[in-house]
């Protein structure tokens, strides 16, 4: 009875969440004269999307390193098959030749979108309905394909444990981007070029005939499937499987003494972690509106770890709440301090191109060495139970 009720309010705050994401997007359209930072370019639609796409690529990395206990580094290349999959797949086919232009077309001339508005019509509600289901399988399909890759070079490198294990995927990730912009694979990756044309988040806003958007939700769509995926992950956490990552991360000899199959769950777990991996690449490569292998270095697997640490590892909803505030810090809050700046007269010192870093870089620092455990450390957000115990304050005073 009681997990019915945690799951009709999970279910409850995720839905009321959605609709105050479509609201806040909607808002500029029903009140013209509401501040900047409302409007649909403003810093804030920004962070939200980029954040919805990094907190599930966070959320996949902590079920692996928090609730399995594998040092993996091998995120960015995984995002980057997610990206590519995506890409190649739904790229419509009469943009194929202009976007593949060095190499006379596309060697899949084949596009999902295509194929479904075949099916059900190029204009009106088919369009968009062929456009909506050829966008999710692609996401599926590229989630599948980080999953594969994940299943294959698994095999070797899940014998290998701790910083072996961290170096061997940072490797495959290196190795795999370099790959990608291998000119000899232009015909179907592009090479060092972009892939671009495909649907992204602002292909979903409904509009008129003369091309007015009606009602937004470029931001929905982000929090929407991220939101589904993170749900998914959850309950894999609390399911038996979840409770034997748990046990191969807390101590190995005795979850294998239990009757634990070690690799078993280990690849498991590096399959579905890569999977959501990948799904989260191709969100990331509509977030940005192209597709490009030098986007995903290492710095990306590094800034998703980290966010993992500052949220805490084995918390998920830790790896989302850091998330938030890392894109809101790097992407929005700081950002005065890379330009020059005045009181009166005087000039602020220091304030100049590249400064935001050295101080977001001083405040990670902080935080790490003085919350080792991270915001959460491997506890859960429970608004419910917190605010009983704020009403349960109040009435003690009373």
């Amino acid at each position: 009875m009681k997990k019915d009720r945690r799951s009709v309010k999970i279910f409850a705050g995720i839905t009321a969440l959605l609709l105050f994401v479509i609201l806040l997007e909607n808002l500029s359209g029903m009140f013209p004269n509401l501040p900047q930072v409302f409007q649909p370019t403003s810093p804030l639609f920004t962070v939200l999307k980029k954040a919805a796409v990094y907190s599930l690529v966070a959320v996949s990395m902590n079920l692996l390193n928090g609730f399995t206990g594998l040092f993996s580094l091998g995120q960015a290349g995984f995002m980057l098959l997610g990206a590519y999959t995506y890409a190649i797949l739904t790229v419509p086919t009469a943009l194929k030749e202009q976007v593949y232009y060095l190499f006379g077309g596309c060697a899949f001339d084949f596009s999902l979108v295509d194929m479904f508005k075949g099916m059900f019509g190029e204009s009106g509600a088919g369009g968009a309905f062929a456009m909506i289901l050829g966008s999710l399988i692609a996401l599926i399909l590229a989630g599948c394909v980080a999953g594969f890759f994940a299943y294959l070079i698994g095999i070797p490198v899940l014998r290998l444990k701790s910083d072996y294990l961290a170096i061997a995927t940072l490797g495959f990730a290196e190795i795999l981007r370099a790959i990608f912009q291998w000119q000899k694979l232009g015909p179907v990756t592009n090479g060092a070029n972009m892939i671009k044309g495909f649907p992204t988040f602002s292909d979903f806003n409904i509009t008129n005939s003369s091309g007015t958007v009606l009602l937004r939700l470029s931001t929905f769509v982000p929090f929407l499937i991220s939101g589904l995926c993170i749900l998914l992950i959850i309950l894999l956490i609390n399911s038996s499987y979840g409770r034997a990552f748990k046990a191969i991360r807390d101590d190995e000899i005795a979850a294998e003494a239990m009757g634990v199959s070690l690799f078993k769950h280990k690849m498991m777990s590096f399959v579905i972690s890569s999977f959501f991996a990948g799904v989260g690449g191709a969100l990331f490569a509509m977030y940005v509106a192209n597709a490009q292998a030098k986007a995903f270095t290492s710095v990306m697997t590094y800034e998703i770890l980290l966010i993992v640490v500052i949220g805490g590892i084995g918390s998920v909803s830790g790896s989302v709440l850091a998330t938030f505030l890392y894109v809101a810090c790097s992407e929005w809050w700081l950002r005065f301090l890379d330009s020059e700046q005045y009181i009166g007269n005087f000039k602020v010192p220091l304030l100049r191109n590249g400064f935001r870093m050295v101080v977001f870089s001083i405040v990670i620092m902080v935080i790490v060495l003085f919350f080792s455990q991270g915001i959460m450390g491997n506890h859960e957000l429970n608004l419910g139970a917190a605010i009983k115990k704020i009403t349960a304050k109040k009435e003690r005073k009373r």
